[in-house]
Protein backbone atom coordinates (compact mmCIF):
# COMPACT_ATOMS: atom_id res chain seq x y z
CA UNK A 1 0.00 0.00 0.00
CA UNK A 2 1.41 3.42 -0.99
CA UNK A 3 2.14 6.09 1.59
CA UNK A 4 3.60 9.58 1.76
CA UNK A 5 7.33 9.36 1.06
CA UNK A 6 8.44 12.98 1.51
CA UNK A 7 11.03 13.60 4.22
CA UNK A 8 10.13 17.03 5.63
CA UNK A 9 13.34 17.18 7.65
CA UNK A 10 15.51 17.17 4.53
CA UNK A 11 13.39 19.87 2.92
CA UNK A 12 13.48 22.09 5.99
CA UNK A 13 17.24 21.69 6.20
CA UNK A 14 17.65 23.23 2.76
CA UNK A 15 18.99 26.75 2.34
CA UNK A 16 16.15 27.80 0.03
CA UNK A 17 13.81 30.60 1.17
CA UNK A 18 10.95 29.44 3.40
CA UNK A 19 8.22 30.47 0.94
CA UNK A 20 9.73 28.26 -1.78
CA UNK A 21 10.07 25.43 0.72
CA UNK A 22 6.44 25.71 1.81
CA UNK A 23 5.19 25.89 -1.78
CA UNK A 24 7.21 22.90 -2.94
CA UNK A 25 6.28 20.87 0.15
CA UNK A 26 2.56 21.55 -0.30
CA UNK A 27 2.76 20.70 -4.00
CA UNK A 28 4.56 17.41 -3.38
CA UNK A 29 2.18 16.42 -0.60
CA UNK A 30 -0.80 17.18 -2.81
CA UNK A 31 0.60 15.05 -5.65
CA UNK A 32 1.44 12.21 -3.25
CA UNK A 33 -2.01 12.26 -1.62
CA UNK A 34 -3.74 12.32 -5.01
CA UNK A 35 -1.69 9.33 -6.13
CA UNK A 36 -2.55 7.43 -2.93
CA UNK A 37 -6.23 8.28 -3.39
CA UNK A 38 -6.24 6.98 -6.95
CA UNK A 39 -4.45 3.78 -6.00
CA UNK A 40 -6.86 3.12 -3.12
CA UNK A 41 -10.05 3.98 -4.99
CA UNK A 42 -10.44 7.41 -3.38
CA UNK A 43 -10.16 6.17 0.23
CA UNK A 44 -7.35 6.86 2.70
CA UNK A 45 -4.61 4.27 3.01
CA UNK A 46 -5.25 1.74 5.79
CA UNK A 47 -2.98 -0.48 7.80
CA UNK A 48 -5.87 -2.80 8.71
CA UNK A 49 -9.07 -4.11 7.23
CA UNK A 50 -11.96 -2.28 8.96
CA UNK A 51 -13.59 -4.14 11.85
CA UNK A 52 -17.35 -3.88 11.29
CA UNK A 53 -20.00 -4.41 13.96
CA UNK A 54 -23.69 -4.28 13.05
CA UNK A 55 -25.94 -3.14 15.92
CA UNK A 56 -29.56 -4.27 15.86
CA UNK A 57 -32.54 -3.94 18.17
CA UNK A 58 -36.17 -2.96 18.14
CA UNK A 59 -37.37 0.65 18.36
CA UNK A 60 -36.68 1.86 21.88
CA UNK A 61 -34.19 -0.90 22.67
CA UNK A 62 -31.53 1.68 23.50
CA UNK A 63 -29.01 0.60 20.86
CA UNK A 64 -28.15 4.18 19.86
CA UNK A 65 -27.39 5.18 23.44
CA UNK A 66 -25.19 2.13 23.97
CA UNK A 67 -23.39 2.71 20.66
CA UNK A 68 -22.45 6.23 21.75
CA UNK A 69 -20.97 4.93 25.01
CA UNK A 70 -19.13 2.07 23.32
CA UNK A 71 -17.68 4.44 20.73
CA UNK A 72 -16.40 6.78 23.44
CA UNK A 73 -14.86 4.10 25.62
CA UNK A 74 -13.40 1.78 22.98
CA UNK A 75 -12.55 4.14 20.13
CA UNK A 76 -15.12 2.98 17.60
CA UNK A 77 -16.76 5.26 15.05
CA UNK A 78 -20.53 5.21 15.45
CA UNK A 79 -22.42 5.30 12.14
CA UNK A 80 -26.21 5.49 12.13
CA UNK A 81 -27.84 4.56 8.83
CA UNK A 82 -30.67 7.01 9.52
CA UNK A 83 -28.26 9.84 10.38
CA UNK A 84 -26.28 9.25 7.18
CA UNK A 85 -29.46 9.59 5.13
CA UNK A 86 -30.46 12.78 6.97
CA UNK A 87 -26.97 14.21 6.52
CA UNK A 88 -27.08 13.53 2.79
CA UNK A 89 -30.43 15.34 2.59
CA UNK A 90 -28.99 18.34 4.44
CA UNK A 91 -26.17 18.67 1.86
CA UNK A 92 -28.75 19.52 -0.85
CA UNK A 93 -27.09 17.16 -3.31
CA UNK A 94 -28.90 15.45 -6.18
CA UNK A 95 -28.69 12.22 -4.19
CA UNK A 96 -30.05 14.00 -1.11
CA UNK A 97 -33.01 15.36 -3.06
CA UNK A 98 -33.81 11.86 -4.29
CA UNK A 99 -33.69 10.53 -0.72
CA UNK A 100 -35.95 13.32 0.56
CA UNK A 101 -38.50 12.84 -2.20
CA UNK A 102 -38.51 9.08 -1.62
CA UNK A 103 -39.23 9.57 2.09
CA UNK A 104 -41.92 12.18 1.40
CA UNK A 105 -43.65 9.72 -0.90
CA UNK A 106 -43.70 7.18 1.91
CA UNK A 107 -41.36 4.86 0.07
CA UNK A 108 -38.24 3.05 1.27
CA UNK A 109 -34.88 4.49 0.27
CA UNK A 110 -33.16 1.99 -2.07
CA UNK A 111 -30.82 -0.28 -0.14
CA UNK A 112 -28.00 0.43 -2.57
CA UNK A 113 -28.12 4.12 -1.63
CA UNK A 114 -27.87 3.38 2.10
CA UNK A 115 -25.07 0.85 1.66
CA UNK A 116 -23.03 3.25 -0.47
CA UNK A 117 -23.42 6.01 2.14
CA UNK A 118 -22.18 3.59 4.80
CA UNK A 119 -19.30 2.52 2.57
CA UNK A 120 -18.32 6.14 1.86
CA UNK A 121 -18.38 6.99 5.57
CA UNK A 122 -16.11 4.04 6.34
CA UNK A 123 -13.72 4.80 3.47
CA UNK A 124 -13.43 8.47 4.40
CA UNK A 125 -12.59 7.74 8.05
CA UNK A 126 -9.09 7.26 9.43
CA UNK A 127 -10.53 4.87 12.00
CA UNK A 128 -10.69 1.12 11.40
CA UNK A 129 -13.39 0.17 13.94
CA UNK A 130 -17.07 0.87 13.26
CA UNK A 131 -20.44 0.41 14.92
CA UNK A 132 -23.17 0.50 12.26
CA UNK A 133 -26.38 1.29 14.10
CA UNK A 134 -29.75 0.16 12.73
CA UNK A 135 -28.48 -1.76 9.73
CA UNK A 136 -29.26 -4.16 8.12
CA UNK A 137 -32.99 -4.09 8.79
CA UNK A 138 -33.95 -6.67 6.18
CA UNK A 139 -32.52 -9.68 4.39
CA UNK A 140 -32.40 -7.55 1.25
CA UNK A 141 -30.26 -5.00 3.17
CA UNK A 142 -27.94 -7.76 4.28
CA UNK A 143 -27.52 -9.29 0.83
CA UNK A 144 -26.96 -5.92 -0.86
CA UNK A 145 -24.31 -4.99 1.72
CA UNK A 146 -22.43 -8.23 1.08
CA UNK A 147 -22.70 -7.68 -2.68
CA UNK A 148 -21.44 -4.08 -2.66
CA UNK A 149 -18.87 -4.26 0.15
CA UNK A 150 -17.76 -7.80 -0.61
CA UNK A 151 -17.95 -9.26 2.88
CA UNK A 152 -19.88 -9.72 6.12
CA UNK A 153 -19.57 -7.88 9.43
CA UNK A 154 -17.10 -9.19 11.97
CA UNK A 155 -19.81 -9.40 14.63
CA UNK A 156 -23.40 -8.37 15.33
CA UNK A 157 -24.93 -7.00 18.53
CA UNK A 158 -28.60 -7.52 19.25
CA UNK A 159 -30.15 -5.50 22.07
CA UNK A 160 -33.07 -7.68 23.09
CA UNK A 161 -35.82 -5.79 24.88
CA UNK A 162 -39.45 -6.76 25.71
CA UNK A 163 -42.16 -5.01 23.75
CA UNK A 164 -43.77 -3.37 26.82
CA UNK A 165 -40.43 -1.85 27.86
CA UNK A 166 -39.73 -0.49 24.37
CA UNK A 167 -43.20 1.07 24.17
CA UNK A 168 -42.73 2.74 27.56
CA UNK A 169 -39.37 4.19 26.52
CA UNK A 170 -40.63 5.47 23.18
CA UNK A 171 -43.65 7.18 24.70
CA UNK A 172 -41.56 8.84 27.40
CA UNK A 173 -38.49 9.99 25.45
CA UNK A 174 -40.27 13.07 24.02
CA UNK A 175 -37.84 13.75 21.18
CA UNK A 176 -40.48 15.32 18.99
CA UNK A 177 -40.58 12.44 16.56
CA UNK A 178 -43.85 12.07 14.71
CA UNK A 179 -43.56 8.29 14.84
CA UNK A 180 -43.47 8.18 18.66
CA UNK A 181 -47.20 7.54 19.14
CA UNK A 182 -48.81 4.32 20.26
CA UNK A 183 -50.31 3.42 16.88
CA UNK A 184 -47.12 4.02 14.87
CA UNK A 185 -44.98 2.35 17.51
CA UNK A 186 -47.08 -0.79 17.23
CA UNK A 187 -46.63 -0.85 13.46
CA UNK A 188 -42.86 -0.31 13.76
CA UNK A 189 -42.58 -3.25 16.13
CA UNK A 190 -44.58 -5.49 13.82
CA UNK A 191 -42.26 -4.56 10.97
CA UNK A 192 -39.22 -5.25 13.14
CA UNK A 193 -40.45 -8.72 14.06
CA UNK A 194 -41.35 -9.53 10.48
CA UNK A 195 -38.28 -8.28 8.60
CA UNK A 196 -35.39 -7.89 11.07
CA UNK A 197 -35.66 -11.05 13.16
CA UNK A 198 -34.73 -13.20 10.14
CA UNK A 199 -31.52 -11.15 9.85
CA UNK A 200 -30.79 -11.70 13.53
CA UNK A 201 -31.41 -15.43 13.17
CA UNK A 202 -29.09 -15.55 10.16
CA UNK A 203 -26.18 -14.05 12.08
CA UNK A 204 -26.95 -16.22 15.09
CA UNK A 205 -26.62 -19.31 12.92
CA UNK A 206 -23.32 -17.94 11.60
CA UNK A 207 -21.98 -17.64 15.17
CA UNK A 208 -21.56 -13.87 14.88
CA UNK A 209 -24.39 -12.70 17.13
CA UNK A 210 -24.02 -11.31 20.66
CA UNK A 211 -27.38 -11.00 22.38
CA UNK A 212 -27.62 -8.41 25.17
CA UNK A 213 -30.61 -8.19 27.49
CA UNK A 214 -31.53 -4.51 27.18
CA UNK A 215 -33.66 -4.21 30.32
CA UNK A 216 -32.59 -1.95 33.17
CA UNK A 217 -30.80 1.37 33.41
CA UNK A 218 -28.35 2.58 30.77
CA UNK A 219 -25.49 1.74 33.13
CA UNK A 220 -26.80 -1.77 33.81
CA UNK A 221 -27.13 -2.54 30.10
CA UNK A 222 -23.70 -1.08 29.41
CA UNK A 223 -22.13 -3.34 32.02
CA UNK A 224 -23.52 -6.34 30.11
CA UNK A 225 -22.10 -5.31 26.74
CA UNK A 226 -18.80 -3.86 27.94
CA UNK A 227 -17.02 -7.22 28.55
CA UNK A 228 -17.50 -8.13 24.87
CA UNK A 229 -15.52 -5.07 23.83
CA UNK A 230 -12.97 -5.33 26.61
CA UNK A 231 -11.95 -8.75 25.29
CA UNK A 232 -12.20 -7.52 21.71
CA UNK A 233 -9.89 -4.58 22.41
CA UNK A 234 -7.18 -6.93 23.63
CA UNK A 235 -7.38 -9.10 20.51
CA UNK A 236 -7.47 -6.12 18.12
CA UNK A 237 -4.40 -4.58 19.74
CA UNK A 238 -2.46 -7.84 19.85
Amino acid sequence: MWRRTIRLSSILASSRPSLIIQTETAYRLKISERFCSEVNGGSPARDKTPFITFVLGGPGSGKGTQCARLAEMFGFTHLSAGDLLREEISLNTENGSMILNTIKEGKIVPTEVTVKLIQEAINSSANDKFLIDGFPRTEENRLKYEQIVGGEPNMVLFFDCPKDEMVKRLLSRNQGRIDDNIETIGKRMEVFRAVTLPVINYYSNKGKLYKIMAVGTEDEVFERVKPIFTGLKQSLEA
